[in-house]
């Protein structure tokens, strides 16, 4: 039997303070961790129907994302169904479609992989800047925790390594460079 096709997809605008904390996440785990080959690590931004082809072919899809309106404090990490995220979905943001929306048409693509979501409640996404605000910024470890606990239930477990991936080397210069910016 095969091994499932496992896809951990960070979404969000890191133009837009918090709103890029997915991909913070995803840049963390993929700057700091090796997975098996079965697992890929995605940085989808804010491409909407055109996150679509990139899970095409995997068995579980694991989505990293800013939430609002959760009523927790910010740099509250949730594990939620793509339903219960819905209604809690930034809005105004480049990425406004909705990922249940995304999910169904999939579905109807013939596509249907099993879906958990890890959100992050953000505080700010007023104007355009890079960063993200200390809560959230704080609450990153914490994301990679709550993204490594549920990949573990599916006997996942990455080890740690001081060689990051291509990808992750990309994600973590453009991080410093605009963290370099701001300052």
């Amino acid at each position: 039997m095969p091994e499932p096709r496992i896809m951990v997809m960070g979404i969000g605008n890191p133009l837009v303070k918090d709103e890029g904390v997915g991909i913070r996440v995803i840049e963390t785990m993929m700057s700091t961790l090796a997975f098996p080959p079965n697992v890929a690590l995605v940085d989808a931004g804010t491409m909407g129907m055109g996150i679509l082809n990139l899970f095409q072919d995997c068995d579980y899809l694991l989505v990293i994302d800013a939430v609002d309106g959760t009523g927790e404090p910010a740099g509250t990490v949730v594990r939620m169904t793509p339903q219960d995220m819905a209604p809690n979905t930034v809005k105004h943001s480049m990425h406004d479609l909705r990922l249940v929306d995304v999910l169904e048409a999939a579905m109807l693509m013939g596509t249907q992989p099993e879906v958990d979501c890890v959100g992050i409640q953000i505080l700010d996404m007023d104007g355009i800047a890079i960063g993200l605000t200390p809560d959230v910024e704080s609450a990153v470890p914490r994301a990679v925790d709550a993204a490594l606990s549920i990949l573990a239930e599916r006997g996942i477990v990455p080890v740690a390594s001081d060689h990051s991936s291509d990808d992750g080397r990309v994600l973590s210069s453009i991080h410093e460079g605009a963290r370099d910016t701001n300052a």
